[in-house]
């Protein structure tokens, strides 16, 4: 790989075994969706806004004015609420002037830890099936991308060898919880471990936890309350899962000084800064009273459950989520093992389109997934029971 713009492609997947470039499997479907006129589930993106109030408060930041750069780690009002929210829900401090930066989405906080603190002779290790923005910064970094697998149908790791996924090279251990795309939410007992590894071998923590209030029936811990966690820890979040505003791009990345000096070095050269009539609405976000947390994860919850129900009716073995937006299904039910081949059938087949799997993973991973699908429940209701009773007339159309 003689290119960044190489390695960065075959960290996501995208470069083919003749290093021609590929489409995203998510711009595939999408456009095998709109072809056949098929309800969409494959993007993890909702059909509706967020709290109308938030849009309100934007529209008075840009009629007031507020339309200029940021400063390049963010708007005060915004670092002091990532920081009251770290407290208020988790006991965790934060100094807002040194330990907090506004970044452009997780996805920008993302790349400006893993660039700042990766590269060449390192590794970086994630659970697979990974997030693709991991593998494809990994890649651009120049460090390795090592794995350790997430087994179905809880989608946890064997504690029992996962200390053979690290070894001395290992500079930063990437953690996505709750995970996409399986929808597992890690317990202590895995975070600890995971905690203990990084220890030993002295890895950074970077934590990816922007799905942290659409749990269901289990408590999200953040990795950084765990003792020994938090001076290696990195924690990034977002405003566009929570508060349903994906567009507007508004992430955060808080943890030990020097670790986001680092980032924010990085972070300054990518973007500067954004969104500033968004940041200030955001800020107002994050103080919101519990019940909106909590009740827009109930909400989520009740989607799920009836997505749920049509894939079963379908005779998909369904692998069911305890986080996210997303679930997974076993097609191997319907005798069916090649989930990528299956995902492309779909859109035309009943009109509901997916996304496979193995697309998250090496090839090792891929084969182990190889039967799995993901499908995203963040819809209106009246969409996902009309994907429901579509799905329920799978078996008869295979």
């Amino acid at each position: 790989m003689s290119h960044p713009w190489q390695r960065t492609a075959k960290g996501a997947n995208l470069l083919g075994p003749d290093g021609s470039l590929a489409v995203t499997i998510f711009e595939e479907i999408t456009t095998l969706a709109n072809q056949h006129n098929a309800i969409n589930l494959g993007q993890g993106f909702p059909d509706e806004d967020g709290p109308a109030e938030l849009s309100r408060l934007a529209q008075q930041a840009i009629a007031q004015g507020n339309n200029q750069y940021a400063p390049g780690k963010g708007i005060l009002d915004l670092r002091q609420a990532v920081a009251e929210h770290q407290e208020r829900f988790y006991g965790l401090t934060a100094d807002p002037e040194t330990e907090v930066i506004i970044t452009t989405g997780a996805t920008e906080a993302i790349a400006s830890a893993i660039l700042a603190l990766t590269g060449p002779g390192d590794e970086v290790l994630t659970f697979e099936p990974f997030y693709d923005s991991y593998g494809a910064m990994i890649g651009l970094s120049g460090a390795a991308h090592t794995t350790a697998a997430l087994l179905a149908p809880d989608f946890m790791p064997d504690l029992a060898t996962l200390e053979r996924s690290f070894s001395p090279r290992t500079k930063m251990v990437v953690i996505n919880n709750p995970h996409n795309p399986t929808g597992a939410v890690f317990p202590r007992e895995v975070l600890s471990e995971v905690v203990r590894l990084a220890i030993k071998y002295d890895a950074v923590i970077l934590t990816d936890e922007v799905y942290e209030h659409l749990t269901f029936g289990v408590r999200h811990i953040p990795i950084a309350t765990l003792p020994g966690a938090a001076e290696r820890t990195l924690t990034i979040s977002s405003a566009g899962k929570t508060f349903s505003f994906t567009g507007w791009k508004i992430g955060w990345l808080s943890g030990p000084a020097e670790l986001v000096a680092a980032a924010r070095t990085v972070k300054q050269f990518l973007s500067y800064s954004s969104g500033t009539p968004f940041q200030s609405a955001i800020a107002a976000g994050l103080r919101m009273e519990e019940g909106f947390f909590t009740d827009t994860a109930k909400t989520l919850e009740r989607k799920r459950d009836i997505l749920s129900e049509g894939l079963r009716a379908a005779g998909l073995d369904v692998l069911t989520p305890q986080g996210t937006y997303f679930v997974n299904v076993d097609t191997a039910a319907l005798g069916i093992t090649d989930a990528t081949a299956l995902a492309r059938r779909l859109p035309q087949l009943i009109g509901v389109a997916a996304i496979p799997v193995p697309v998250f993973c090496h090839p090792e991973g891929a084969h182990r997934t190889r039967s799995l699908l993901r499908f995203a429940f963040c819809k209106k209701v009246p969409l996902l029971e009309e994907a429901a009773e579509r799905l329920a007339t799978l078996a008869g159309k295979l």
